[in-house]
């Protein structure tokens, strides 16, 4: 029976691409800061949807392993990131499964108070005891967190001399925020346990992954952030790397779809260099080519134009629809700017939208619009007061649907 031929490309959050393009020099970085006696500089690997940071992070984990570090974290969701004491018990519970082995000294049994029953005469560092000594700990949040580090590295570097530290690594980080109306702070909190544990030498390592507006907010929340992290910005893949991310999965597959220099080109092109939309591109156009031959079709026609129609529709429609007409207005200015795909200033388009719109836009108001589609998550204003668009290649889509509307 032959064998069906498998599309080798896989578009979505965070799975990883058949072939990682690129990112070498983020993995030597890393590498680099693995190798830190103390702990001095943590990591913060920032850049828009669709660029790779979820990918590279998975990536990042074996290294970390290889160099003998534990490496713990998940995705930090909304809930996990409302309160203080949330994000401390989301830490206690990523650290058990790494912990729960270990077991604790009968001194520090007796320092800490916990009382073993009859049962278990043994304590390990398991979830259960982790969670009753940060419950029993006097004082702050903050407090309870840090005696519970402060343990957990005693008796993992006690119980395995080899092992060099714990990275404590967390996906859309940028989900966490202070809440000075509700008096909840954990982001502040997180800053200031890891600055106090790692002024003490215990080797924690942070890693945190977000949006471009994750590093503001670290530096808004706590000021010597600028001094506790390096900033790692995933950008676009040169050229190379766009043909390498396209073209090595059909060698190492020995997969008898082949793409032309043609529509290599064009992916090239219409990809922007991002990651997740050359993995969209391929495994759609893959596809259509299989359902043509597979239809009777002798001579399949696929086209990049075609599979952009479909990229539109799954990828970007639904972010337009959630916008208003007068932001969908503004939107569509910006997209007209020749550095709409970079940053662009307020003034900047307030200017274009003199320039044959029947209601230009005031500074005022474009502010106040800018606000707005940077809370729905559309735009975001970056650390030179300058606008980004949130979502790679939102320009292109924008006057893609204006050629519809005038067509």
């Amino acid at each position: 029976m032959k064998q069906p031929i498998l599309n080798p490309f896989r578009p979505g959050a965070g799975h990883p691409p058949p072939y990682l393009a690129g990112r070498e020099e983020e993995k030597r970085e890393f590498i680099r800061l693995l190798d830190q006696e103390p702990v001095l500089t943590n990591l913060v690997l920032t850049g828009l949807r669709g660029v790779g940071k979820t990918v590279l992070l998975e990536t990042l984990k074996p290294l970390a392993i290889q160099k003998n570090w534990l490496w713990a974290g998940t995705d930090l969701s909304e809930s996990a990131a409302v309160s203080e004491d949330s994000i401390a018990v989301r830490i206690l519970a990523d650290l058990s499964p790494l912990t729960a082995n270990t077991l604790v000294s009968e001194s520090e049994v007796r320092r800490v108070g916990f009382t073993a029953t009859a049962e278990k005469q043994q304590t390990y560092l398991d979830f259960s005891f982790l969670k009753w000594l940060y419950d029993n700990t006097p004082g702050l949040t903050s407090d309870k967190l840090k005696t519970v580090l402060e343990l957990v590295w005693t008796s993992l570097g006690a119980d395995n001399s080899d092992i060099r530290g714990v990275v404590l690594a967390y996906d859309e980080a940028q989900n966490l925020s202070d809440q000075a109306d509700r008096q909840q702070y954990p982001l502040s909190l997180l800053l200031d346990v890891f600055q106090s544990i790692q002024k003490k030498g215990l080797p924690f390592f942070l890693v945190l992954t977000g949006l471009p507006t994750l590093f503001p907010k670290l530096v808004e929340a706590r000021t010597f952030t600028e001094r506790m992290f390096h900033i790692m910005t995933l950008g676009r893949l040169a050229e190379a790397e766009c043909r390498d991310a396209i073209l090595k999965p059909i060698t190492q597959h020995a997969c008898p779809v082949r793409f032309t220099g043609a529509a290599v080109a064009e992916i090239v092109k219409y990809s922007g260099g991002y990651p997740y939309f050359i993995q969209f591109l391929c495994r759609e156009m893959f596809d259509s080519y299989l359902q043509q031959k597979a239809g009777g079709e002798i001579n399949p026609v696929v086209t990049v134009e075609q599979t952009i129609r479909k990229l539109d529709s799954d990828f970007f429609a639904g972010r337009w629809n959630r916008v208003t007409d007068r932001q969908r207005e503004l939107l569509s200015v910006a997209a007209r700017l020749p550095n709409c795909d970079d940053e662009f200033t307020v003034q900047e388009v307030v200017e274009q939208s003199r320039k044959g719109s029947e209601k230009p836009f005031s500074p005022s108001h474009v502010n106040q619009i800018l606000a707005k589609l940077a809370d729905n998550g559309l735009v975001y204003k970056n650390r030179h007061g300058r606008y980004v668009f949130a979502v790679p290649l939102l320009g292109g889509f924008i006057r893609r649907q204006e050629a519809l509307e005038g067509a």
